[in-house]
């Protein structure tokens, strides 16, 4: 029999592989560390790793669980939503930059408040206080304020995902996200890794412009949020 493919289940596979060390929990389940996100996964579907995972939502906020198949709610969690999310894997080489293309600058800490600012007002996914260093960042700044970003989140084997591309609604239209995408995905094969990313499965737009960056729908994964009860 095949071992699973660490994208089948990759909150579990960031969070007992590569970014083991951003995870509080145990061997029954996990969770990213707070600051990062509300992101968790249980080892299984038995009861123990089930009791595990509820115990890791917090009294005042949610859990994340990301699977390749729809997750049951916890014993002692109420479900807040589910969706269907499409995951997509960049095959061949990274497109080139276009002529024209805005400069690209790396981002740090002292750009924390308006990354922030931007994934509030854009909502490219989970946000929290720390998300900001997953690991690089990208953006564009013209008269000083950052007009869009985008950047890393999970990492796996030979593998990172494109996360928190965001742009403020006034400045839609230039092709930032997709200068931002490129050039993302150009620095993880620089590093040896296979980009991919995830979507709302309903956001058509989003996924046409991953399709023309060289993305490909692999499967469709399910996004399950749970409060306590």
């Amino acid at each position: 029999m095949m071992a699973p493919h660490p994208l089948d289940r990759p909150v579990w596979s960031m969070l007992t592989g590569r970014q083991a060390h951003l995870a509080e929990g145990d061997a029954r389940a996990v969770r990213i560390d707070r600051g990062y996100g509300p992101f968790g996964a249980a080892a299984d579907r038995s009861g123990t790793a089930q009791g595990a995972l509820a115990a890791l939502v917090p009294a005042d906020g949610e859990l994340w669980i990301v699977e390749g198949e729809r997750w049951p709610v916890p014993p002692g969690t109420r479900e807040v939503k589910r969706a269907a999310l499409a995951q997509m894997v960049a095959e061949g080489p990274p497109p080139e930059a276009r002529p024209g293309e805005p400069a690209i600058i790396a981002l740090g800490e002292a750009d924390a408040a308006e990354m922030a600012g931007l994934a509030d007002h854009a909502r490219p996914g989970p946000w929290s206080s720390t998300t900001h260093r997953y690991g690089p960042f990208f953006g564009v700044r013209e008269g000083g304020r950052l007009l869009a970003m985008a950047g890393q989140r999970m990492l796996m084997p030979g593998m990172a995902e494109v996360s928190g591309v965001a742009t403020w609604e006034d400045c839609r239209g230039r092709g930032l996200a997709r200068a931002l995408i490129g050039h993302v995905m150009r620095a993880m094969t620089a590093r040896g890794e296979q980009p991919f990313l995830h979507s709302y499965a309903d956001n058509a737009g989003a996924i046409a412009l991953y399709e023309s960056l060289g993305f490909r729908i692999r499967r469709e994964v399910h996004v399950l949020a749970i409060a306590a009860n």
